[in-house]
């Protein structure tokens, strides 16, 4: 059988925002290659059988080269095997799935996109927040913390009018130079903002603040979100802690009648061979 590579979106957390696809190729892999961000209650759904592999790359330390994770997706594929790369939220969103699909590709490896909940929607969702509100935020920008070589913050300032709300990955922990940033690209100092951490897991944490409050704001744990705009002020300020538990149970349960399903599909399959 020739292999293939998926390219799966893990959500942002919970297992059960995983979608059925996802979790049925989880269920069904020979290879997971997963980010370092993947929750272990989602890892927990792999079989056994599976080989598991961390490929991760968090807070400027590597796992594996991007280089590396590459070459591996290409000669495992090559060999034959089902291959799952495993990415928190969604593969297309600040994943370096480009950098992957391209190499797939120059080696006519096929392949197959899934996509997640991305981080920021699975934030937003837990913190009670509408990324959009009609008459005060009709714009949505996405956009990462941290600055690479020959980046300029003059970006944000087409984003600081009261009508877009920004979105910030990897924010970091020095928020008083994020308030900077923010002040120096044209956003009011009390432009209300919400730093969410863990979203969706039973650690989620969320803290409300200004721009202008910005620097006193607690070191909260990774993975972070910050969330610019004015539709903070629409946040559910009892969204800090989940109250229910983590439904590794629940997802289990699922996994199995999906598994069920595959069964069912592949027995159909042998009968159509046959």
């Amino acid at each position: 059988m020739n292999g293939k590579v998926y390219l799966v979106g893990a959500g942002p957390g919970d297992p059960e925002l995983l979608t059925v696809k996802a979790l049925r190729l989880l269920q069904t892999a020979d290879v997971v290659l997963h980010d370092d961000l993947v929750s272990a209650e989602i890892l927990k759904l792999v079989p056994s059988a599976a080989q598991v592999q961390n490929v991760g790359k968090r807070c400027g330390t590597k796992t594996m080269r991007q280089e590396e994770i590459n070459f591996l997706l290409v000669a495992l594929a090559d060999s034959g095997r089902q291959v799952v790369r495993l990415k928190s939220g969604d593969p297309l969103i600040f994943g370096r799935a480009g950098e992957e699909i391209e190499a797939l590709r120059r080696s006519n490896i096929a392949y197959e996109i899934v996509p997640g909940v991305t981080c920021a929607l699975g934030a937003a969702a837990a913190a009670g927040i509408p990324l959009t509100y009609r008459r005060i935020s009709s714009t949505l920008v996405l956009t990462v913390g941290h600055r690479a070589a020959g980046n300029s913050d003059a970006e944000w300032g087409k984003f600081s009018a009261t009508e877009s709300t920004l979105l910030v990955y990897m924010p970091g922990h020095d928020y008083a130079e994020m308030a900077d940033r923010l002040t120096a690209a044209g956003f009011a100092k009390e432009t209300p903002c919400a730093i969410i951490s863990r979203a969706t897991t039973p650690r989620q944490q969320i803290h409300h603040t200004t721009i202008s409050n910005l620097h006193r704001s607690p070191e909260l744990a990774a993975p972070t979100l910050l969330v610019v705009g004015e539709v903070v002020k629409f946040a559910d300020h009892a969204a800090g802690q989940p109250e229910k538990t983590f439904p590794v149970m629940e997802s289990a349960f699922a996994a199995t009648r999906v598994q069920s399903a595959i069964s069912s599909e592949r027995l159909r399959q042998e009968e159509r061979l046959a």
